[in-house]
Parts: C-alpha cells; sequence; structure tokens
C-alpha cells in the first residue's frame, strides 16, 4: 500500500454561517491529499501532464461520519491500494484533531492522451513508481 498523510488547517471560507465545513469542500481536500501524496512519491502532476497523460476524475465517493469545524487542523491520509493499469483508486480519510474520522472515500482517475483526449493505458513511468512504493 501507498500511504500519505497531510495536514490542513479549515479556513473560514469552508464553512458555513454555523463554522461547519461545508460538505463540497471534502472532494477538494481529498484533492490536496492527493497532489501532495504524487508529490512526495516524485509524480507531481505537472511531471505526469509533461509526459503527455491527464488524470480525469472518472468518480468520486464520499460517506460523511461528523462534521469539521472552524479552527480544526485536519489530517488527510491518502492511500493507493493497487498499482493503476486502466484507472488509479485513490482512497482518503479525514480525521479532526481529536482523531475522529470526520468523513472517508474514493476518487478514480482516468488516464487519457494529452493531445488525442482518449484513454489510455496507465504510462510505463506511473506503473513502476506505484509499483516500486506499493510493493514495498
Amino acid at each position: 500500500m501507498m500511504k500519505s498523510e497531510l495536514f490542513l488547517d479549515v479556513r473560514y471560507y469552508e464553512t458555513d454561517q454555523m463554522g461547519i465545513v461545508h460538505h463540497s469542500n471534502y472532494v477538494r481536500y481529498f484533492e490536496c491529499g492527493r497532489t501532495d501524496m504524487l508529490k512526495k512519491v516524485g509524480l507531481p502532476i505537472e511531471r505526469i501532464e509533461e509526459a503527455g497523460v491527464m488524470l480525469p476524475v472518472v468518480s468520486v465517493e464520499c460517506r460523511y461520519k461528523t462534521p469539521a469545524v472552524l479552527g480544526d487542523t485536519l489530517r488527510i491520509v491518502t492511500s493507493v491500494d493497487e498499482v493503476p493499469r486502466a484507472r488509479l483508486v485513490i482512497r482518503n480519510e479525514v480525521y479532526n484533531p481529536s482523531d475522529q474520522l470526520v468523513c472517508e472515500g474514493s476518487v478514480t482517475l482516468g488516464f487519457i492522451d494529452s493531445n488525442t483526449r482518449r484513454p489510455v493505458r496507465c504510462p510505463e513511468m506511473l506503473v513502476k513508481i506505484f509499483e516500486e512504493h506499493i510493493n514495498n
């Protein structure tokens, strides 16, 4: 399994009038965790795109458990269980400062050629990096 953690402060604009994080922001937290994890393993999104591949979001799933609130520092746990071939499934868990699970979910990404915008398999350079981190 490939796993990464990122800490983010809840910002005022992410909350409603009651100081509770609006549900739509959790997908953004997932993206922050995903971007951070890819960067940590040497695959910043810019490098992937320079290789001629784009990663469109195919689906998002999010299950809410308890609200995050203004002032929380959230722990975003991001993981990948399988080496991608045709799609990349990234799992996310968000915890509050009391280590309570705030939400969990996943984002599925596809691979498309940057020029043709047609689906492609995961590029071999990406497969190798994922294999290295998942199998160790």
